[in-house]
């Protein structure tokens, strides 16, 4: 994150996301977790978000079993020794909780809310400079820009974009080796850096929670995205790849439409 002088090594992502044995029937998933190098200050810093992205991650619908074993024991415990406290922070906005009853005194309650994106994203800022500097053995300098594909939008703009970038990394990370030596809690893949030096990390989080990183270096020089600057103003864009079409601002009185080359 910075060029001060390390003292510590962190682990990225926060080792608390990686389930314990007790939790797991004896299971490891903790062996061979990735550290880098950190100072005082970002490691500091960085304590309570490492909680925060815990709770903010596992348990969610989507998750394999890992993520849901982790919920109900590391995680439910955290939440009950801050007395609920923990899920406040996760959820600034809760619109309702489904319980879902299976029989026999057995049950489970699914929390449908908004989350906070800003620290969400911050916290993947830090990991994605923590990755960058394990991958590449060196420090990243420039902007992580963070696309959190996992969560529902209800609005069409966000929802089409998330769609996009989602299927537009599968084609450029096909056939891209996964890193991380317990992959169904945690890997990532990385794209190979185009003419201007940007590049794509994907990292996925209990087999399913997609978190898109993009990197542009501070010696690159990316033209305007021309794109982004129309949807941005409501005109009408069709984006296309080889089997699939993204429609933004769809056409109604007035609305300009404008369909630019996909290639």
């Amino acid at each position: 994150m910075c060029a001060a002088v390390a003292t510590s090594r962190e682990h990225v992502p926060p080792k608390n996301l990686f389930p314990e044995a007790r939790d797991v029937g004896g299971a490891n998933y903790r062996v061979n977790l990735i550290t880098v190098p950190a100072c005082d200050a970002h490691n500091t810093e960085k304590a309570h978000d490492d909680e925060f992205l815990m709770v903010s991650l596992a348990g969610i619908v989507g998750n394999n079993s890992i993520g849901y074993i982790h919920k109900l024991g590391k995680v439910d415990r955290a939440i009950r020794n801050s007395a609920n406290r923990l899920l406040d922070k996760v959820l600034v906005e809760k619109r309702a909780i489904h319980r879902f009853n299976f029989g026999e005194n057995r049950f489970h309650d699914v929390v449908w809310g908004t989350p906070d994106v800003e620290r969400l994203r911050r916290c993947f800022v830090h990991i994605g400079h923590g990755l960058h500097q394990h991958h590449f053995r060196m420090r990243f300098e420039g902007q992580i820009t963070v696309l959190l594909g996992y969560l529902f939008h209800t609005d069409h703009k966000a929802k089409t974009w998330v769609e996009f970038i989602r299927d537009r990394s599968e084609i450029d990370l096909h056939g891209k080796p996964t890193f991380g030596s317990n992959q169904a809690v945690f890997f990532y893949q990385v794209t190979e850096p185009d003419q201007f030096k940007l590049f794509l990390m994907r990292l996925v989080f209990y087999g399913g929670l997609h978190v898109y990183l993009s990197f542009t270096p501070k010696d690159s020089n990316p033209p305007a995205n021309f794109v982004a600057e129309l949807v941005a103003q409501g005109v009408r864009t069709i984006l296309t790849l080889p089997d699939k079409t993204y429609e933004f601002n769809p056409v109604n009185e007035g609305n300009l439409g404008f369909k630019p080359d996909s290639k």
